[in-house]
């Protein structure tokens, strides 16, 4: 499901298994956040879970956040029983980088970060123990929003039927790799919603999903981001692609 020529490898480090229990895979989507993914990182460091891998896809920043990363994983890779960043060849887009990182995860669980979004500390260990006691697919949290504007998410528990008319669960999540592979991995959205379309897809192959009404994920606000700064345009274009990969959708432009 890799979009794209494959992935330079620019850092690895391998060690032993550091506990009993399930390995997670936690993968970050890094593109020019060279401010921003030190914290990021820091906060999977912070995690309770020990047995953690990580895997950092560099989207083909133009500023220095792969070399950030880099010595970061440098300085701390020790920690996580696989430590990878890996950087694309020329920008393919958040589905390809995604794609990619699920790709090379080795763990049956696959955490979903972005680079500068961050995680309270047990944020994997309550998600992975709801996604095993509910035989899920996916395990999300509520959000607490941060940065230039502050605040709660729209998190709730999961019903197919809450989709038809907007999404109200985030890409941060811990999701089985077996059931992203079932609906094919995110699909290239030329604007954004990739994590849209995958719920969807989920609800479409009858996987579902479990929420934890606990504060677990952190989601920084940008003013300038596309969560503020959608044209008519941009979200035309987003609407009529949801619905006509997905005809069950009702949308409103």
């Amino acid at each position: 499901m890799i979009d794209g020529p494959p992935p330079e490898v620019v850092f690895s480090h391998d060690g032993p298994a550091l506990a009993d229990g399930p390995l997670v895979s936690v993968i970050v989507s890094l593109f020019n956040y060279a401010d921003e993914i030190e914290a990021c990182l820091d906060s999977v460091l912070a995690q309770d879970h020990p047995r953690l891998e990580l895997l950092v896809v560099d989207d083909a920043s133009t500023d220095p956040s792969a070399s950030v990363a880099q010595a970061w994983l440098t300085a701390r890779g020790a920690r996580f029983e696989r430590a990878v960043l890996l950087r694309q060849p020329r920008n393919l887009g958040l589905s390809a980088a995604r794609n990619c990182a699920f790709e090379a995860a080795r763990a049956d669980y696959v955490f979903v970060l972005d680079a500068d979004n961050t995680l309270m500390p047990s944020a994997i260990s309550r998600l992975l123990q709801a996604l095993e006691d509910a035989g899920a697919a996916v395990a999300y949290s509520q959000l607490v929003y941060f940065g230039e504007a502050a605040g709660l998410g729209v998190g709730n528990v999961w019903r197919p039927e809450s989709f038809k008319e907007d999404n109200y669960i985030d890409a941060m999540a811990l999701v089985s790799k077996a059931a992203w592979a079932a609906v094919g991995g995110y699909s290239p959205m030329d604007y954004g919603w990739e994590d849209y379309d995958l719920w969807c897809k989920f609800v479409e192959a009858g996987l579902v999903g479990v929420y934890v009404p606990e504060l677990l994920c952190r989601y920084r606000i940008h003013m300038t981001s596309m969560r503020h700064t959608d044209t008519t345009t941009e979200r035309t274009r987003l609407v009529y692609a949801m619905m006509a990969a997905h005809p069950w959708l009702d949308l409103k432009v």
